[in-house]
């Protein structure tokens, strides 16, 4: 009977932990608003910035040789928006320094066999492009909020020269895998991802090969349920991520 009448009060204590770590989240997230790549990036399944001149940190994943990531926004003519990259300190990717580039009306005419594949359709007598290759010297820095530490890559503010839809692609010349942090805007809003406290340590990993972006997103969900498991129940929720066909 003890064990009995446990169970609904620490039932009740939920919606309280579930408020408690958006709070933690949204505090330690005040200088930008996280948000995670939960479905692989592509041409056709891009991930949408609300506000470009919000500060904005998207953790996302190269996670093959030919991947290649889409962000798109909407911006006003003469609006300036900051773009930039930084490299969680994970081993092995200490020379990962991706490519940025920046598609859109009004840029420069370049030969659109600087792009992928995948994007080079986005190239037309109305969008050029501009590319931001990554530094040669990469400086480190810790982040205090998420207490986490990166390597700086490409930083840099670009003035929008026309009304339009613009999209940021990401990827890795070299075809090398791994782990990002695309940085656009530097106007500090509160928001994000609330459950980004949770779902970081599961993204802080080398990137597995054969598992991809899918299983991150399904073990960073694991990571919530066993952490809320785990503080009203006690004991543990294996994590046992399907792998994808």
């Amino acid at each position: 009977m003890r064990n009995a009448t446990r169970w609904p009060l620490r039932l009740l204590y939920t919606p309280v932990l579930i408020l408690l770590l958006a709070t933690i989240s949204t505090s330690m997230a005040s200088a930008h608003q996280p948000i995670f790549e939960e479905e692989d990036l592509s041409a056709e399944r891009t991930l949408s910035i609300a506000n470009p001149t919000i500060s904005t940190a998207l953790y996302a994943t190269l996670d093959a040789e030919d991947d290649v990531d889409f962000f798109t926004f909407t911006a006003a003519e003469g609006t300036r928006v900051l773009i930039g990259m930084t490299i969680p300190q994970i081993a092995g990717q200490d020379e990962f320094a991706p490519t940025i580039a920046l598609i859109g009306p009004g840029l420069p005419q370049k030969e659109k066999a600087l792009l992928p594949p995948s994007a080079q359709s986005l190239i037309n007598a109305d969008n050029g492009f501009d590319l931001f290759l990554a530094p040669t010297q990469a400086s480190a820095f810790f982040e205090p909020f998420s207490r986490t530490s990166y390597w700086r890559r490409q930083q840099t503010r670009v003035t929008m020269p026309a009304d339009g839809t613009y999209t940021l692609i990401v990827w890795d010349a070299p075809a090398q895998m791994g782990r990002y942090v695309l940085v656009v805007g530097d106007r500090e809003v509160p928001g994000g991802d609330p459950l980004f406290a949770i779902k970081l340590p599961n993204y802080w990993t080398p990137v597995d090969a054969d598992a991809g972006a899918s299983d991150a997103s399904q073990l960073s969900t694991c990571t919530v349920l066993q952490e809320l498991r785990h503080r009203i129940l006690g004991g543990d929720l294996p994590c046992r991520p399907r792998r994808m066909p």
